[in-house]
C-alpha cells in the first residue's frame, strides 16, 4: 500500500476479507459490496485522495475526517455516518491519557476509517479479518470497533485507581509533601481521561438513536452495552478525582498540623528561655552595683536559680495546659 492508505479490504458476508490493491480501492468503495480502507490521517495526501476518490460524498465528510483537531462525535450525513472516537494511547512510551482519535465514515456498504497514530482496535479488527473471523456487516464492524474501543479503557482505569488506593495508603502510613505531587498527576489523568470519555459517551449514545436502515436492533443492543460501559468509567473518574482531592486536603491538614506542632513546640522553648535571657542579660551588663562579684559562689548559686526558675515555669505551664 501506498504510504497514505495502511491497508483495504473487500469484506466478504462470512467473515473472511480479501486485501485490495492501490488501484481497485476506489471501485471497491464505490461498488454495493462492503470495502473497509484505513488510511493515515496525518499524511498529505490523504485529503486529495479522500477528494478524488469520494466526489460522490458530501465535501463536509473529507473535511470532518481530515480536521486537525477533533472531539468525539456523531453525524449523520444521509443513510451514513460520521463517527469520531477516542482510544487510550497503548503505543510504547506514550502516556495512555493522550487518548489518540479514529475518523471513521460508514454506511453500508463502505467503511473509511482514519488514524494519527496506531489503535488497538483497530489492530484487533484486522487481525480477525486476517483469521476469517471478521465483522460481516458495517454495523457489526461499527459495534464491534466502539466495544474494542471501550473496553480497552478498563486496563488504564485500573491502573489509575490502584494508584490512587496506594496514594491513600502513604497519606495513611507517611505522609510527606512529596504526595501532592502524586496527587496532581492523579488529578491530571482523571480530567484528561474524562474530557475525552464524556463526549464519547454522548457519541455513543447518538449512534445508538439514529435512524439506520443498516443497523439492526441487536447492534443497537450491543452499543448499548458500551455505553453503560462509558458511563461507569466516567462515573469511576469522578470518584478517582474526588478521592484525590480529598487526599490533596487531608494531606495538607496532616503538614498544617505537624507545622502548628512544631510552632508550638518552639513557642514554648522560646517561653522558658525568655526569662532566663532576661536575668542573664540584665547581670551581664558590666556595671557597679551587680550582686555576687566578689562571691566565688555566686555563678553556682546563680546557675540553681535559673534552673530553679525553668522547673518553676515548667509547673506553670502544665497548670496552664500550655502542653
Amino acid at each position: 500500500m501506498t504510504n497514505h492508505i495502511h491497508f483495504a479490504y473487500d469484506i466478504k458476508g462470512d467473515g473472511s476479507a480479501t486485501a485490495l490493491s492501490v488501484d481497485a480501492v476506489g471501485k471497491a468503495l464505490r461498488d454495493d459490496n462492503l470495502a473497509w480502507v484505513h488510511l493515515d490521517a496525518d499524511h498529505a495526501d490523504t485529503r486529495t485522495w479522500l477528494a478524488k476518490e469520494l466526489d460522490y460524498l458530501d465535501s463536509f465528510v473529507v473535511t470532518a475526517l481530515t480536521a486537525d483537531e477533533t472531539r468525539p462525535r456523531m453525524v449523520q450525513i444521509g443513510d451514513g455516518v460520521i463517527v469520531i472516537l477516542r482510544s487510550v494511547n497503548l503505543n510504547p512510551g506514550a502516556e495512555t491519557e493522550d487518548m489518540v482519535s479514529i475518523r471513521l465514515f460508514i454506511d453500508e456498504s463502505r467503511i473509511i476509517s482514519l488514524q494519527m497514530r496506531d489503535i488497538r482496535a483497530v489492530s484487533e479488527i484486522k487481525t480477525l479479518y486476517e483469521k476469517g473471523r471478521g465483522p460481516k456487516t458495517s454495523a457489526d464492524f461499527l459495534s464491534k470497533l466502539i466495544s474494542r474501543l471501550v473496553l480497552n479503557f478498563e486496563p488504564a482505569l485500573s491502573d489509575l485507581d490502584d494508584l490512587t488506593d496506594d496514594t491513600e495508603e502513604m497519606l495513611l502510613t507517611k505522609a510527606d509533601a512529596a504526595l501532592r505531587q502524586d496527587t496532581v498527576n492523579i488529578r491530571r489523568k482523571a480530567i484528561k481521561f474524562r474530557r475525552h470519555m464524556a463526549p464519547q459517551r454522548e457519541a455513543i449514545s447518538q449512534l445508538r438513536m439514529a435512524e439506520l436502515d443498516w443497523f439492526p436492533t441487536d447492534k443497537k443492543r450491543d452499543l448499548y452495552e458500551s455505553y453503560n460501559n462509558s458511563v461507569r468509567y466516567i462515573e469511576e473518574l469522578d470518584a478517582i478525582r474526588e478521592r484525590a482531592q480529598i487526599v490533596k486536603d487531608e494531606l495538607a491538614n496532616v503538614i498544617a498540623d505537624r507545622m502548628g506542632k512544631n510552632t508550638y513546640i518552639l513557642s514554648v522553648i522560646a517561653a522558658i528561655f525568655l526569662p532566663l535571657g532576661f536575668l542573664t542579660g540584665l547581670l551581664g551588663i558590666n556595671i557597679g552595683g551587680i550582686p555576687g562579684v566578689d562571691s566565688p559562689i555566686a555563678f553556682s548559686v546563680f546557675c540553681v536559680f535559673l534552673i530553679a526558675v525553668v522547673a518553676a515555669q515548667v509547673v506553670i505551664f502544665r497548670k496552664l495546659k500550655w502542653f
